[in-house]
């Protein structure tokens, strides 16, 4: 079953970063985009360095496809889809979100 959560204020994101969120038991890395008027959510854990970390990640775009890069061992995984750049094969679980009134709605799986 999925359900919109409310899970904070758009004031406590921080532009161009990310910050985690239990949601539902997950931790969430939500990454705000103020410029492009964009947020994502995806899970927060590094499939690669097998610890949750993502939420830290530097985030840009490859090639125009808003991606963060893991903080450990730098593999990029697009946003959008949660596919890894380097290896298609890998990739994170990615949460549909939004900004509803000034607050940052998650929907997660359970």
């Amino acid at each position: 079953m999925s359900a919109w959560i409310d899970v904070c204020h758009v004031d406590d994101l921080q532009p161009d970063s990310g910050v985690c969120a239990l949601v539902k038991g997950k931790q969430v890395a939500i990454f705000y985009m103020p410029k492009e008027g964009a947020v994502y959510a995806v899970n927060n854990y590094d499939p690669f360095g097998k610890v949750n970390v993502i939420s830290r990640g530097m985030i840009g775009d490859i090639g125009g496809v808003p991606m963060v890069a893991s903080p450990l061992y730098k593999q990029h995984f697009n946003l959008q889809t949660g596919v890894c750049f380097e290896d298609a094969s890998v990739n994170i679980e990615v949460y549909d979100i939004r900004i509803d009134n000034d607050r940052v709605l998650v929907n997660v799986q359970d």
